[in-house]
């Protein structure tokens, strides 16, 4: 059986945490060529280490500098001759304060990382993707909805369904679909993180809190979230562009 990104080149920004390498695996299982982009060296080592498999590079960059933005874009094309897949996944949390109380400096490394870094990513891959090819942006329930305390990543996360659909009506003449994915609360570090900034030495009450409010009353796992993500790439989805896809738990229905 033909597998699902057989000989395509694929792109991931947020390369060394849970939902980029756990969708990389996944896309070098259906046959693509994948390029892992993190700021950390180390830790993209490790997740390279870990993946195993004889297609799959990495690339150190701060998605945030448009030099470095283009040093990826680059290395994925001289490694592997072109890009057919862009998954743009890099992001951070932030800090968990109200708005009032919330640094400045810190809002504007959140902006600068998930707003203008999800822009550069898709301003210098577009034009070297083939055409038919697709990318899909990480947003959040956060892009949709509101959460108190996490000003600047709910503002980020808003602002990234913006630069999709923008995208999605600029590349639509070269066939090239973009959407944003928009997970629930996933099991991993972010929240971890996320759940500890919410109250100090709480966070497995902070995380039944979060719990309790998706229908589903469980955080997504990261290969959920991958499996979307494998879809968006995949020509299943062929005629699905400027769309946000919610996968939630049903925590954006009530």
């Amino acid at each position: 059986m033909m597998k699902q990104l057989q000989d395509k080149v694929a792109i991931i920004t947020g390369g060394a945490g849970s939902i980029g390498k756990v969708t990389a695996n996944l896309f070098l299982e259906e046959g693509a060529k994948v390029l892992l982009v993190d700021l950390n060296e180390d830790q993209l080592k490790k997740v390279v280490a870990e993946l195993n498999h004889e297609h799959v590079a990495y690339c150190v960059a701060d998605v945030s500098q448009s030099v470095q933005v283009e040093k990826y874009v680059h290395e994925a094309v001289r490694l592997f001759g072109k890009i057919d897949v862009f998954f743009n996944n890099a992001g951070i949390e932030g800090a968990v304060k109200p708005i009032v109380d919330y640094p400045e400096d810190e809002f504007d490394r959140v902006i600068s990382i998930n707003v203008k870094g999800t822009w550069l990513g898709n301003k210098y891959v577009l034009p070297k993707m083939n055409q038919g090819g697709s990318i899909i942006m990480t947003s959040s329930v956060a892009g949709l909805i509101g959460f108190a305390h996490l000003g600047a990543y709910v503002t980020s996360k808003h602002a990234v369904v913006g630069i999709m659909r923008t995208t999605a009506l600029e590349a639509a003449p070269l066939n090239i679909r973009v959407n944003s994915v928009h997970p629930a609360p996933v099991n991993n570090r972010m929240m971890r993180s996320i759940e500890e900034g919410s109250s100090a030495g709480h966070g497995e009450e902070v995380k039944k809190l979060f719990e309790a409010a998706i229908p589903l009353k469980r955080y997504a796992e990261s290969i959920e979230i991958a499996k979307l993500v494998l879809f968006l790439a995949s020509d299943n989805s062929q005629y699905i562009t400027g769309a946000t896809m919610v996968i939630d738990g049903g925590m954006c229905a009530q």
